[in-house]
């Protein structure tokens, strides 16, 4: 664990840089040890990343960062504070952060990891604007982003990570043959723009906001009105962080029912999110959305059909489930996220994994 240091208010050097040399009090909110952590000699099959990454640690943060992939809380995921399993950014010293930060962006694009960097810092200037950067023990602290990994017996696949924290969840699951799952992955921004300061104006999360506005925009007065499935939002993402979405009805407008240029725009938003992971991932994640049929794909609206007021979206297909929401805060709090409705957290392909690979018990 990395020496205390004093706590430095964040100045010129950054919220972010500052927030990470924070003392390791006691790892803030993290959760307590869970029984049954992982063997450290069970990583054979782990990615150099991940092997890099445990290895930086000390026997007491390896065992608070592994755990038996059949450990019940690899599903268990949330997007709001609260205490959480795994090491903490702020309990690790500058190699050990180095090498989560690898690890994360094994599992996400050059894209997805500036933006997982840039809800980290969102954290730090959430703390600035609600006055209370001058605690010791933050909520909103930039330190409290936790990585976990879960590790398969006797050192095989499966295995998976998790990077999370506040607005952020990335979950990975390594399946060997099967490659890699990049599901769930959530990402938020509070503020969505931000009203002052140094950063004042920027959008993290512009493109899904602005992409969106831009397929809405060109449908007719008829598309708007079969997208449109309720005049006001549910104030957040319908499916919440449940383990698995239960089966949802197709709403809204379908894309066989949209133009060339339409479907061309809907197929620009859905990369938005298909971007934010590795490259492989990405592409294999939009065949399957392909081959089930990319014309079943349904994007509905709920809310406000102008910027600036509380609004709502989905992308549904029969793999997938984009949502977005953009309701709190005066619509200046948006939350994503990106659902494989058969293979969250290895789902589908993981039980074919294991008919197709011997396993001890």
């Amino acid at each position: 664990m990395a020496p205390p240091v004093a706590y430095v208010r964040p100045g010129s050097t950054g919220l972010l840089a500052a927030a990470l040399t924070v003392a390791a009090l006691g790892c803030g909110a993290q959760a307590p040890p869970r029984a049954g952590a992982a063997s450290g000699a069970d990583t054979a099959a782990l990615s150099p990343s991940a092997r890099a990454f445990l290895a930086t640690l000390s026997a007491g943060q390896r065992a608070d960062a592994t755990f038996p992939f059949a450990d019940p809380g690899r599903t268990q995921w949330a997007y709001v504070p609260q205490a959480r399993s795994g090491v903490p950014l702020k309990a690790m010293n500058a190699e050990q952060r180095a090498a989560a930060f690898a690890l994360l962006g094994s599992g996400l694009s050059e894209r997805g990891t500036r933006q997982a960097r840039g809800i980290i810092e969102l954290e730090g200037i959430l703390g600035e604007l609600e006055g209370l950067v001058s605690r010791v023990v933050l909520r909103r602290d930039p330190g409290l982003y936790f990585t976990s990994v879960f590790t398969g017996t006797g050192g095989a696949h499966p295995w998976g990570w998790r990077f999370e924290g506040h607005h952020l969840s990335v979950n990975v699951t390594e399946l060997g043959p099967h490659g890699q799952l990049v599901a769930p992955v959530f990402m938020g921004a509070n503020p969505a723009r931000v009203p002052s300061g140094p950063k004042a104006g920027h959008r993290l999360l512009a493109a899904e906001e602005d992409q969106a506005f831009a397929l809405l925009g060109m449908l007719d007065a008829g598309q708007r009105a079969r997208a449109t499935i309720a005049a006001e939002t549910y104030g957040d993402i319908v499916t919440k962080s449940v383990p698995k979405v239960d089966p949802m009805a197709f709403a809204g407008l379908p894309a066989a029912e949209m133009t060339a240029g339409q479907q061309g725009q809907l197929r620009r938003l859905l990369d938005v999110y298909a971007g934010r992971m590795a490259d492989s991932s990405a592409r294999r994640q939009l065949r399957r959305i392909d081959e089930a049929g990319f014309a079943r794909l349904h994007f509905a609206w709920a809310g406000a059909h102008r910027p600036g007021s509380p609004h709502y979206y989905r992308i549904h297909g029969p793999t997938v489930l984009v949502e977005y929401d953009n309701s709190q805060n005066g619509a200046n709090h948006i939350h994503t996220v990106w659902r494989d409705l058969e293979n969250d957290f290895g789902g589908d392909l993981l039980r074919k994994h294991y008919a197709q690979q011997p396993h001890r018990p």
